[in-house]
Order: C-alpha cells, then structure tokens, then sequence
C-alpha cells in the first residue's frame, strides 16, 4: 500500500478540498441561472486530478481534460481566472471565447488546453513528449483520457507511436464507468482497460481512482521511469462519475444502488479519514481547511462576476482555424 510523506499527503488534501469547493460552487451558479454555458462536474475524480497533477515537475507538460479541475489548480491556474473562464468573462483564460473547461491552456503553466473530443488531446501531448527527446531534455508529458475514448483509433494510434519512439509519454485513462451514457458492459467486452496498451508494448497497471496516495505514487513512477528513458505508461485510474455528463444531464440512467457504491468511497472523505486516523490532523484542522476553500472560492465568485464582459468587438482575437 502507498504511503507518502506526511506534508505531501496534507497538500493533497487541500487540492482535493479546494477543487470539490469549486465544483460545488459551480453547480450551484447553473442552478441558480448564473452560468453562462455549461460546465461539467468531477466529484469523485479529485484524487486522480489533484494526485497526478502534484505528481509532476514544473517543467512537465499535461494536458487535463474537462473532469481535471484539480490538476488545472495544482499546476498554478488560480482559482479567479478559472471562475472567470467559466463564467465568460475577458478576465478568464480564453478572456470569454469558452464558458467551461475546453480550451482552457496556458502554455507558461505548461497547461495544454483541452480538445472537446477524446481522445485527440493524446498525439498532441505526444508530440510535446517526443520533442523533449529530440532536445535531449528531461521533461515528460501527460494526459488523461476516459474509458470509452480507450475504443476510438487515435488511441491505439497514440499508445503505438509512444511505444516505437519510447516517449517520456504518460497517459492516465480515467475509467468512470460511463461514457456520457453509455455504460462500461456496453463498450467493451473487456474487464481491464489496461490491457489495451500491451498490445502495443506500453507497460501499464490499473489503480485504485478513488485513492490520492495510490495515484500518486503510481503516476511519480512513471512519470520518473519516462524521465529517465523507460518509455510511456498507461494507468487506468478506476473510479465514478458521480453527476451527469454535464450539469444539463440529471443521469437518470446511473442505478441508483452503483452511485451508493460509490458515494461510500467518496476520495475525498478517504483521504480525510486517513489523514485523521494517522493522527497527521484533526476535525478542527479539516473545518480549518474548508473555511479557507470557501473564501478563496467566494472570492473567486466575486472576482469573476465583477469581471467586464468580453468587447464583441474583440471576437475573432485569437481565434485559429486550420
């Protein structure tokens, strides 16, 4: 079992606490008729955010996906700028062109902004990987994909061309039972997603989704292995989505009985009991914590809502077509 140091166990708590805060949040601002757009909610995903986001080095690049709020955060996208993408407004990251978390980059953060459709944010995360070893440089790549992505061609594609070109390339599948709403027995005929990569001679090993210290560890190696020329990896990281696909889709085709399966392993709590259990912090300490997610979320609110609206004028500025 993966045991990690007390101070960055404590850090993962805080990420995890702030990223399911600001999901929170943001599910009441479209509830309330506040949102602009959509925005998609990754309750129960914190752990594999939040622990492979802390798992890399500065200089790495990662490409999140929609579901990767916490791994945005981790890698230094503030919660203000953040809010303010979602909620349209020239002070976000795409200064009001996307309401949500596609397209949401920034390059100086080594952030690859998201590509709607999956799996395609991989051979771009790859070429980043490759271009690290053309320059020699120690530097890794990574990016997350979901479970019914792992069926489309630029997948196997991807995972082919990581391998032949031994890649410091990490792809971390998020395996969340569904795909918008397609259930996992309806896409595969398969139990693990992770032999899909041995087909194509990339190591790779299935972890616990809802276990901040298992991801951890589990990306760190790989992410270690890539740096010092041992290829790419895939992780299938197991967990649940726990709301709809987006905040429109009530999921009313989850079985009620899967979501209270889940609910008992809820990553967050988890980590919570451990850290309690361990004896590393307290009750008052975790209230402590929340209070503080709060108010660095409410100001973010604040921010965001007072924030100008973009100039129609400005619409085509930086916007790319092929």
């Amino acid at each position: 079992m993966t045991r990690l140091p007390e101070d960055l166990n404590i850090d993962l708590h805080y990420w995890m606490r702030l990223t399911r805060t600001m999901d929170d949040q943001l599910v009441t601002l479209w509830k309330q008729g506040r949102g602009v757009g959509t925005t998609f909610n990754q309750r129960g995903h914190e752990a594999i955010s939040v622990g492979a986001g802390m798992a890399l080095e500065p200089d790495d690049v990662v490409a999140p996906m929609h579901r990767d709020l916490g791994c945005y955060l981790v890698r230094g996208m503030t919660p203000r700028r953040l809010m303010a993408n979602q909620l349209a407004r020239a002070t976000g990251v795409s200064r009001g062109r996307d309401a949500n978390l596609h397209g949401c980059g920034d390059l100086s953060l080594n952030l690859i902004g998201f590509i709607s459709h999956l799996p395609q944010s991989m051979p771009v995360a790859l070429g980043a990987a490759m271009s690290f070893s053309y320059r020699s440089e120690p530097r890794v790549a990574l990016t997350f994909t979901g479970d019914g992505s792992s069926c489309a061609g630029v997948f196997h594609e991807s995972l082919n061309l990581a391998a032949v070109q031994r890649a410091p390339f990490v792809v971390i599948v998020e395996n969340n039972q569904y795909a918008y709403s397609t259930p996992l027995r309806q896409q595969m005929a398969i139990d693990s997603l992770a032999v899909r990569a041995t087909a194509h001679g990339v190591e790779s090993r299935t972890v616990d989704g809802n276990d901040a210290e298992e991801v951890f560890g589990s990306v760190e190696a790989a992410v270690d292995k890539a740096r010092e020329g041992g290829g790419p990896t895939l992780i299938e990281a197991r967990t649940m989505r726990m709301l709809g696909h987006a905040i429109h889709d009530g999921a009313e085709y989850v079985p009620q009985e899967l979501l209270d399966e889940w609910t008992a392993r809820d990553p967050l709590i988890l980590h919570e009991e451990k850290l309690t259990s361990r004896g590393l912090v307290d009750h008052e300490y975790l209230a402590r914590v929340t209070e503080k997610c709060r108010e660095i979320v409410d100001d973010a609110v604040e921010f965001a809502e007072s924030s100008d609206w973009p100039d129609p004028a400005t619409v085509s500025d930086g916007v790319y077509a092929a």
